[in-house]
């Protein structure tokens, strides 16, 4: 098994975050073909075919070498994929990327995206050494921005015409959290009782 010292295999009280494989094919396809999973991800069209799904995979491998990663999250108790998250955009300079995540409309609500993103963030303050993790999120994604909120991240404002498609342009809420903010022990102990 490969190991990544940027982007290890993360492990929560139900989850598996593991980096995306080829054996992941099925469920990128199903999931980034999904409309309702893809709502408010304005960054890419709906996969139209297996191939679009392995591109993604050929996309996130090897980690370690292109400084991005795509995490596939995946239910302890059953093996389910349930969605996805990772790190992009790292400026290893200022020790700042930004995070992503979607998750399959059926697992909406039930706290598995903030289980996710609680050792996701811990990953990247203590292995990518972050001291300021971004996130974007379309104006009408309110779930996304609750989201967030909990988790201590700052809105920052509006990131204006941040995504060009299908024709328009879409502004984006700015959002930020910095290594001084972050308090890992209440985050852990909510993580707990999920």
């Amino acid at each position: 098994m490969i190991t990544h010292k940027n982007f290890p295999t993360l492990e929560t009280k139900r989850l598996l975050l593991r980096n995306v494989a080829m054996e992941d094919v099925d469920f990128i396809y199903k999931h980034f073909s999904n409309e309702r999973v893809c709502e408010f991800l304005y960054d890419e069209e709906l996969f139209t075919s297996k191939q679009d799904a392995i591109e993604f995979v050929e996309w996130n491998k090897d980690p370690e070498e292109k400084g991005y990663n795509r995490w596939v999250l995946v239910q302890k108790d059953n093996q389910e994929p349930i969605g996805t998250c990772g790190y992009d955009n790292w400026d290893k300079w200022n020790h700042i990327a930004e995070i992503g995540y979607d998750l399959w409309h059926e697992y909406w609500g039930q706290g598995y995206m903030k289980e996710a993103l609680i050792s996701a963030i811990e990953s990247g303050f203590n292995h990518m050494k972050l001291n300021r993790i971004n996130a974007y999120v379309a104006l009408d994604n309110v779930n996304s921005m609750k989201l967030l909120d909990k988790l201590g991240f700052v809105n920052e404002g509006v990131y204006r015409d941040k995504h060009y498609f299908r024709g328009n342009y879409y502004d984006h809420y700015s959002y930020s959290l910095l290594k001084r903010d972050w308090d890992p022990s209440k985050h852990m102990k909510t993580e707990q009782t999920l």
